[in-house]
């Protein structure tokens, strides 16, 4: 990409083929670039020996968050297919093994601590800051090293959450029955932010230009059941609240949007 002064090379391990339109939302999350919406202009941000060592270890946090989730992510997906209750609830939706796969839906296990056997290491903090596990220290009164660490996602099925290069940052859980909450999202993290993320962008950006615009929903089931139903162009807020962001994001890869949330109240 060329901008007013030099060119610009980004090089992704692995290679990732990008539209124009998600290269430059790819790299308006770099801290070192800008670039200027409709323009599409480039520029280098000038930063001080402090920032630019800030910028490097906060890329390196995330890419390490990425790997963590993806490796939890894998395990929820192999989970799924001894989980019969969980294919049950799926096949009921009307939701193929097919859409299944595209969306990489998972399972995660009943228990307090599945992802024990998928981190022998259950103490690592990296577990924790990506929203994988719970530590409940009891308001403080106890240290770090006694608190109860427990999953955060039990009996649910899970949906992650990706981010335009395809990599997991986070998960949206659904339960099996009526329980509450229904859904539950992994919290805010380094590589997460709720008002920023639209669920499915990853899996329907090519979907935008082939239809011509982008149809928002409000949850995980949404997306899949109308990807199901022939509509791959279908996103999701992961809640009601749309955010300026969300909106901006969206225009990078159409200029038509169309929103669909529920009948009720809060839709």
């Amino acid at each position: 990409i060329r901008s007013s002064t030099s060119d610009i090379a980004v090089r992704l391990t692995p290679p990732v083929r990008l539209s124009l339109e998600e290269a430059l939302d790819f790299l308006a999350s770099d801290e070192l670039l800008e670039v200027t919406p409709k323009t599409y202009r480039v520029r280098k941000r000038i930063l001080t020996a402090t920032e630019r060592a800030r910028a490097a270890t906060q890329r390196q946090k995330q890419a390490t968050l990425t790997d963590v989730l993806e490796k939890a992510g894998e395990a929820y997906r192999k989970a799924l297919r001894q989980a019969p209750g969980a294919i049950e609830y799926l096949k009921g939706r009307g939701v193929s093994g097919e859409v299944a796969k595209q969306f990489g839906i998972g399972y995660a296990p009943a228990g307090w601590r599945a992802l024990a056997s998928v981190f022998p290491d259950y103490d690592d903090p990296l577990l924790a800051e990506s929203g994988l596990v719970i530590v409940n220290t009891e308001d403080g009164q106890l240290e770090e090293s006694e608190a109860k660490r427990y999953d955060r996602f039990r009996d649910r099925v899970m949906f992650p959450i990706r981010n335009v290069k395809g990599e997991c940052i986070g998960f949206g859980g659904r339960v099996l029955g009526d329980e509450k909450p229904k859904y539950l999202n992994s919290p805010e993290t380094p590589v997460f932010s709720k008002g920023r993320e639209l669920y499915g962008l990853y899996e329907a950006r090519a979907a935008f230009r082939d239809r011509g615009y982008a149809l928002v929903t409000e949850g995980y089931m949404d997306v899949v059941a109308l990807a199901q139903l022939g509509f791959p162009n279908a996103v999701a807020t992961l809640g009601t609240a749309c955010t300026t962001e969300h909106v901006q994001k969206l225009f990078r890869f159409t200029e038509s949007v169309v929103f669909s949330f529920d009948g009720d109240a809060a839709g």
